[in-house]
């Protein structure tokens, strides 16, 4: 016997469009918020009955298009037709505050020479660039990365993001705003790959990878 999709069991870690069950890091939790639309829970510490979706701009919107989030909310909530964006706007900022958190860790530095310095000695994780930074700058840090790779006979380069504007970055990060970054190791540098690398999976097929 077929059991009928409404009567699947949801819980937490469950994507609504998918019905996959994941890890939470890769998910984004859902609550409805006071006002009666769908709210965005990126730490998952709303209380409440809560929903996710796999961390992906295209299965959120199709979440709203079915209205889906009522039916796994168990509540008449609206899911706002911006929902994707607001939550690619959060995954911005979460990121962005990363970043200046792991500067004042020392696990974060931007400048060109620094890049290039971080990435020829081994302690770079991962190198971000603005999404209009110029051809020349990134073409100097990728050949740094392709150089590592060979140098130390690794199977890929590290990681390089393009995820945030310069302008963006102004208005989230004031004077930490950069052209080009590097990413260390330890906990808050992690964290900051972390973000990113959600960030890119949620817009999709490496869409700000370098």
């Amino acid at each position: 016997m077929t059991v009928a999709e409404d009567e699947i069991p949801m819980n937490d870690r469950m994507c609504i469009v998918t019905r996959e069950s994941g890890p939470a890091e890769e998910l984004i939790r859902f609550v409805a918020g006071p006002d009666g639309t769908v709210v965005p829970d990126l730490k998952r510490a709303l209380p409440g009955r809560g929903c996710s979706v796999k961390a992906s701009r295209a299965l959120v919107d199709q979440a709203v298009k079915k209205q889906l989030f009522a039916r796994a909310l168990k509540s008449d909530v609206k899911a706002l037709p911006e929902l994707g964006a607001q939550v690619d706007h959060l995954l911005v900022m979460q990121l962005a505050g990363m970043m200046n958190m792991a500067r004042k860790a020392g696990q974060f530095l931007s400048g060109t020479m620094k890049v290039d310095d971080a990435v020829r000695t081994g302690r770079a994780l991962a190198v971000f660039h603005a999404t209009d930074a110029a051809g020349d700058g990134i073409r100097k840090i990728t050949q740094a990365r392709t150089a590592v790779k060979f140098m130390m006979d690794e199977e890929e380069e590290i990681p390089a993001f393009r995820l945030i504007s310069f302008e963006e970055m102004q208005g989230l990060m004031g004077d930490n705003a950069f052209i080009h970054a590097v990413a260390l190791a330890g906990q808050a540098g992690e964290g900051v790959v972390k973000r990113a690398k959600l960030l890119e999976t949620y817009r999709g097929d490496r869409a700000g990878g370098v």
